[in-house]
């Protein structure tokens, strides 16, 4: 007489399926951590640095003491452009505080200041800040032809800014930029995105 085996519990199943699930949750877990760190370095990368603006050779768009976030990789990928507000060291000096300005002119353009008024190119550049005349022209009295890799940068209160009118900042070297002043997060009444000015 032949004894037919019961259905019981096959512990050796359940066991497999238990281990299946808990190495999906530890797939799944451990991607989601992965993608955390990517974008939390992501983050850190582009708006990790914090400066303080010194002075007020950019007011009214930034004043002294307001703390702004600068994008660190845009210029790794792409050009300043006129208008962009960047933060730089003057000739690379790391034991500087950072600068920040405005870009007027961008490689291949030449600038000059007479009357009171940029000229690039040969024609008056107007932006927002261009009503304020400029008494003190400096270097860009006599025109300049900007070369590649050089900009040529003004703060927005234009009678009251250390910029590339004086020797001891010049025109600006890409490489000694730090990235692009792209949101004012202090005060907290003034937080918000800055304006190219154009």
């Amino acid at each position: 007489m032949h004894r037919h085996r019961g259905n019981g519990p096959n512990f050796a199943k359940r066991e497999k399926k238990v281990n299946i699930s808990v190495l999906k949750e530890v797939v799944i877990w451990t991607v989601e951590i992965i993608i955390t760190l990517i974008l939390a370095f992501t983050t850190v990368y582009f708006v990790g640095l914090r400066i303080s603006v010194v002075g007020q050779s950019m007011s009214e768009t930034l004043n002294g003491g307001d703390e702004v976030l600068v994008n660190r990789f845009i210029y790794k990928v792409t050009d300043p452009k006129r208008g962009d507000v960047v933060v730089f060291l003057p000739n690379g000096n790391e034991k500087s505080h950072y600068y920040v300005k405005r870009v007027i002119g961008v490689p291949g353009d030449t600038i000059q200041i007479k009357n009171g008024q940029i000229y690039i190119n040969g024609e008056i550049y107007e932006d927002e800040f261009s009503a304020e005349r400029m008494e003190d022209a400096g270097l860009a009295a006599e025109e300049m032809t900007l070369m590649d890799n050089e900009y040529f940068v003004l703060g927005d209160n234009r009678g009251n800014s250390e910029d590339s009118r004086y020797a001891n900042i010049g025109n600006i070297k890409k490489e000694y930029m730090i990235g692009k002043a792209w949101f004012r997060y202090a005060p907290w009444g003034s937080m918000g995105l800055i304006g190219s000015g154009s």
